[in-house]
């Protein structure tokens, strides 16, 4: 069974005219499709009588969405880090100037920084990186409007009612992601990221799991990951490649910093998986990568090729040298180590040229 899909037509003649015609008016351009099943499913609520509560979520959603890419789209050309800890911790606690001392580091290396805009780990964060180089993802709860006062009336603040249109964001505009300790916003949003990678429903990047020297913070989680989870067949072995964990703040920012040494970005064309690559790697180091990663292989080997028609339609980074193969579209686990071996073979210096361009990592079907 596939997921429900958005109609281009009403299905009135008068009524499919008008919309044409109101999308006519305020300017055609590539994307009027999208804009029209947007508009006919809002009618199609609207006919079907659809509870009022759940057209103000629905509306509400769009205008968060909304306001969010009004915040990040100007700074698309920006490689981003986001930052998951306690709003409980304190200044003078030694995960607080973990995080200052890693997010400056990341801003040194010509990252932004994403937050959630509040205090403890999200001001730490902040106070980094400089208010220059951050983002702040606010979120509105009963206890708390306003975000943290030193990101607070800033361009680069998003707020939402929310807390899925947030995460949203947050998993939409990073390239990479620090967890630091905290309650259970953060091992939630540390557990949903790992899902969603796991899953294949975000873009692979880097996790770096950070808390002081004699915490055992991420010790105990983790063993509870091994033995919980692991030694119950509930996740593999692989799954658990998916973060590294350190006390150091500068081997953190190497880490993320350095997934993107050799490796740049991917999407789907068709039934291939493409993978656009800084730079060549040669060929046996490709014949190393068809070797150890044969068993996500579907059928052929992993090939080096040009850009596809569809990039050079899309105008997508067609420069770039690139692999292709044909993806069991269930082990993105091991796609991750994949991804850590080729810049092992291929990567030197991490570039800080711009952000790769977020793409789903699923197949593409023939009405997308």
């Amino acid at each position: 069974m596939t997921a429900p899909r958005a109609r281009s037509t009403f299905g009135d003649e008068d009524v499919d005219r008008l919309l044409t015609e109101l999308l006519a008016s305020v300017g055609k351009d590539s994307n009027d499709d999208l804009a029209r099943r947007l508009l006919v499913t809002t009618l199609d609520m609207d006919v079907e009588n659809v509870d009022r509560l759940e057209l103000k979520i629905a509306s509400q959603t769009l205008v968060e969405m909304h306001n969010a890419w009004r915040v990040f789209s100007p700074y698309g050309d920006k490689r981003k880090v986001t930052v998951f800890g306690s709003a409980r911790t304190n200044p003078d606690h030694p995960d607080y100037s973990l995080t200052q001392a890693f997010t400056r580091r990341m801003a040194e290396l010509n990252w932004m920084t994403i937050s959630g805009a509040g205090p403890g780990v999200m001001t730490a964060a902040i106070e980094g990186a400089g208010l220059e180089n951050s983002f702040g993802v606010n979120i509105v709860l009963p206890f708390e409007q306003r975000a943290a006062p030193i990101i607070d009336g800033d361009d680069k603040l998003a707020t939402f009612r929310y807390f899925f249109t947030r995460k949203l964001f947050f998993m939409k505009e990073s390239d990479g992601y620090m967890c630091a300790p905290g309650g259970f916003g953060t091992l939630d949003e540390t557990f949903e990221l790992l899902t969603l990678i796991q899953t294949g429903k975000t873009n692979p990047a880097p996790i770096v799991l950070l808390d002081h020297e004699g915490s055992s913070y991420w010790d105990e989680w983790r063993r509870f990951v091994d033995r919980g989870l692991g030694a119950g067949g509930m996740i593999n072995e692989a799954d658990t490649s998916l973060f590294m964990h350190t006390h150091d703040p500068d081997e953190a920012a190497e880490h993320i910093y350095r997934y993107y040494s050799c490796f740049h970005s991917l999407r789907y064309v068709g039934k291939r998986l493409i993978i656009r690559l800084r730079r060549p790697i040669s060929a046996p180091s490709l014949a190393t990568l068809n070797q150890e990663f044969a068993d996500l292989l579907l059928e052929g080997t992993i090939d080096e090729i040009t850009a596809t028609d569809t990039e050079i339609r899309d105008d997508e980074l067609v420069d770039l040298p690139r692999l292709a193969f044909r993806f069991d579209n269930r082990s993105f686990a091991r796609l991750n180590q994949l991804i850590h071996r080729l810049n092992d073979l291929g990567g030197a210096e991490a570039a800080d040229d711009y952000r790769p361009p977020v793409h789903d990592v699923e197949p593409e079907t023939d009405d997308d």
